[in-house]
């Protein structure tokens, strides 16, 4: 049935030679045929051809083509279903940023199949490939590259959660680091504060550290790489760990900014056991506004993110790129964060 150049002919080659999934686009080239008829033949329709139906068929199965629910939605209709891929579901930022996720989705009838990474990038891939088969949309944390999440995507629209516009060709909903760090470190210089240290991810250098090194430099102040230390996780016991560290090389420190409230608050109580007084001794400035830092002693000082505003405009953005609409850019696809000042600082 066919030629040698027809089953060569397939977009089976991605970026960079690598291979990738095949679209409706591609079975329907194969078959010589339109996106309705090869959507017709694989749902099972009438009014096609047998013979026709069998030539998309036989595209299918050479191509390996699987279609997504996405797809089969052109020509079914039903519940939208769309699948959310978070990094860690322990850390109490996560669970926020979801349940704005699901109450925008229940508000348009949606469904949402949650799913934890575990901070782990094989295992979101392995969301990817699985929930852009099984869901309408995927809205997700995700580290890999454009070019490598295109090669596990089946045709669904994505929404990245804290990529910048600049970071990405996909839809995304960023957090404004700048000016949240920016307002952190205004009001600790204001306090008096000179030699302020930071506490950053274990994912290396981002957003929040080049923010943090791009305003102390505007400050002037005395500070560079050296006065920032990589917490081993995104924990208490990250944040413990790295205060340590940053307290033994950095002894004159009077202050310290925390990538998160989690890694403050680990912060905090490396400090007392060194016998740092907060905030007397050592300000403590914290990135999330967690409930957790209204409980600690002292409360935390923090730049607080609007986690469900997060969530409800990666709905949005699915919302829109399901209508065929421009997504959402720059501020109007931001969080800002607030700066909360409490005890700590």
């Amino acid at each position: 049935m066919w030629t040698d150049e027809q089953r060569a002919e397939p977009g089976a080659e991605g970026p960079r030679g690598a291979r990738r999934r095949a679209t409706i686009h591609d079975v329907a080239r194969l078959a010589g045929v339109s996106r309705q008829t090869v959507s017709r033949a694989v749902n099972d329709k009438g009014e096609i051809d047998p013979a026709t139906k069998e030539r998309v068929l036989e595209a299918v199965r050479l191509l390996d083509y699987r279609p997504s629910r996405f797809a089969r939605g052109l020509v079914q209709k039903g519940a939208v279903t769309a699948g959310l891929v978070i990094p860690d579901l322990r850390n109490p930022f996560f669970p926020e940023v979801a349940a704005g996720v699901l109450e925008a989705a229940e508000q348009r009838g949606w469904q949402v199949v949650v799913w934890d990474s575990r901070i782990d990038e094989a295992r979101e891939r392995q969301a990817l490939d699985v929930l852009s088969h099984q869901a309408d949309a995927v809205i997700g944390y995700f580290r890999d590259s454009d070019e490598v999440l295109t090669r596990h995507l089946a045709g669904v629209p994505l929404v990245l959660l804290e990529r910048g516009p600049r970071q990405t060709g996909f839809a995304a909903v960023g957090i404004d680091a700048v000016s949240g760090v920016g307002a952190g470190l205004e009001h600790l210089y204001r306090a008096g504060h000179r030699r302020i240290g930071m506490l950053d991810g274990v994912h290396g250098p981002g957003h929040r550290r080049r923010a943090f090194l791009d305003h102390v430099r505007r400050l002037g102040l005395p500070v560079d790489e050296g006065w920032v230390a990589t917490c081993p996780e995104h924990s208490v016991a990250g944040g413990e760990a790295g205060m340590e560290r940053l307290l033994r090389e950095r002894p004159g420190i009077t202050a310290v900014f925390g990538f998160n409230d989690l890694i403050a608050v680990g912060a905090m109580r490396a400090a007392r056991r060194r016998g740092r007084g907060i905030p007397d001794d050592l300000a403590v400035l914290g990135f999330d506004g967690l409930s957790l830092g209204e409980l600690v002693e002292p409360a935390l000082t923090t730049l607080h993110i609007d986690k469900r505003r997060l969530g409800r405009l990666a709905v949005e953005q699915v919302a829109r790129l399901r209508k065929g609409d421009e997504p959402l850019r720059g501020p109007d696809a931001w969080v800002t964060p607030e700066l909360v000042v409490r005890a700590s600082a």
